[in-house]
């Protein structure tokens, strides 16, 4: 995820192509077998052994206090304090939850407290807590503003991958004893549908704060304009470590699935598509330009598995709409970033991440929605409509980061003295996604 402070062919013919690109040094793929670019991402973020996430917890920063906004002047107060704490904890990035702690997370305790049903015990899952921020505030808050009943029958259940970043957040939350016995962390993949055990019918929410940007993603290729896409693996060169991309038919279930969302392989074309696919194939023969594209094939794992654990779920997602200055090539692509002395490094491959990197992908918030219906059955049925017309069984809305903190938070505690307001002036890049369930099943 992004510092807070960024608002920064023929060859189907064949089984497979080498990717005309410069040879990459790489110890994050293990074995001689290709591997698909979302297990490549999953390996250098995730790994237990050198994953980038894996490695401590010192990527995600914890403030010893909380930002006294309305001491500051204005922007520029704010901008010199936040590069002294940068420098001061020697950190990748803090996240939203965090440099606006507590009033990020009471925002999102507020949208839950309004619309839960509160005849049944709540129940909160978070995917990828973090330094354990957003639990402790999200706690603190039932604790002082819910009825008691809530607050003491409540359950917060944290999802986290990283043992390191687990550990943490039982001792962010464990600041309040009362906490505690609230609180779980199951140490897990959230993708693993077998970690959630049997399905839960009951209503429970699901937070998933600057997750989908870390999320694997595949890859898939074009040569030209008209050619049809092609998946990219990643393998070793003759044994060494060196790797470069290869070509490959779509054949993996998922991103099949994935590309039919994106719409990148329509069945029955309009005629004005059959006109346009006709003029491309022209200009393509003269003309031949690559495409790529980067596709959320791991949110679409997620999606599909929360869905079938939690059928349920009411889902809060929160992350970057887009990100500037992005020099890797393909539709949604990602930054890979690295620190060194103190200094940001951004990569121009995303080969170079070698578990020293993190990277990050913006969030394209309309196809989060699609994907949410897909995995929920709605475009399933539209596909296959009977008698009846499907009806959708989630209600979505898609929220600028301004306009959720001011409906369920309290905009004026991160105001400065001007009038400026970092959190509202400064993550004009990010979005919330609300998707609750209806009574259409």
């Amino acid at each position: 995820m992004a510092p807070a402070y960024l608002a920064t062919i023929p060859a189907l013919r064949r089984a497979a192509r080498w990717a005309p690109l410069a040879l990459f040094s790489s110890g994050i793929v293990a074995g001689d077998k290709p591997v698909l670019v979302r297990d490549f991402v999953r390996s250098a973020l995730y790994d237990p052994n050198h994953g980038y996430f894996s490695k401590r917890s010192g990527p995600v920063g914890v403030l010893d206090s909380a930002i006294r906004f309305h001491k500051l002047d204005g922007r520029t107060a704010y901008m010199k304090h936040l590069d002294k704490l940068y420098k001061m904890h020697d950190i990748s990035w803090f996240t939203p939850v965090e440099l606006f702690k507590p009033w990020y997370a009471y925002a999102i305790a507020a949208s839950i407290l309004r619309t839960a049903n509160l005849s049944v015990p709540l129940k909160i899952f978070e995917i990828g807590g973090g330094s354990g921020t957003c639990a402790k505030c999200v706690l603190d808050y039932m604790m002082l503003n819910a009825p008691p009943k809530v607050y003491n029958n409540m359950k917060y259940i944290s999802v986290e991958i990283s043992s390191s970043l687990a550990e943490k957040q039982l001792e962010t939350v464990g600041e309040v004893q009362s906490h505690l016995s609230k609180f779980t962390v199951e140490h897990r993949d959230a993708t693993d549908i077998a970690g959630w055990g049997s399905k839960d019918p009951q209503p429970c929410w699901v937070l998933m704060l600057e997750v989908l940007d870390n999320l694997p993603h595949d890859l898939v290729y074009s040569p030209d304009q008209v050619s049809a896409w092609m998946e990219v693996w990643i393998e070793k060169v003759n044994g060494s470590s060196q790797v470069c991309e290869v070509y490959k038919p779509l054949q993996d279930p998922l991103v099949s699935r994935c590309s039919e969302i994106v719409g990148m392989n329509e069945e029955n074309p309009s005629l004005r598509e059959k006109l346009s696919f006709a003029a491309k194939g022209l200009v393509s023969k003269v003309f031949p330009k690559p495409r790529r594209a980067w596709l959320p094939t791991g949110c679409l794992k997620l999606l599909d598995t929360l869905h079938q654990a939690l059928p349920s779920m009411s889902l809060i997602a929160s992350d970057f709409s887009y990100l500037p200055d992005v020099s890797i090539p393909g539709d949604r692509a990602p930054l890979v970033s690295s620190k060194k002395d103190g200094k940001t490094l951004d990569h121009p491959n995303y080969l170079d991440a070698q578990g020293d990197a993190d990277i990050f992908f913006p969030t394209d918030f309309l196809l989060l929605e699609q994907i949410d219906h897909h995995c929920s059955g709605f475009l399933k049925d539209q596909m296959n409509r009977g008698a009846f017309k499907p009806v959708k069984s989630r209600r979505t809305i898609i929220l600028d980061s301004a306009a959720f903190m001011e409906e369920f938070g309290l905009p004026l505690k991160t105001r400065t003295k001007d009038g400026y307001n970092p959190l509202l002036d400064d993550f004009r890049n990010t979005k919330f996604y609300l998707s609750v369930p209806t009574h259409n099943k």
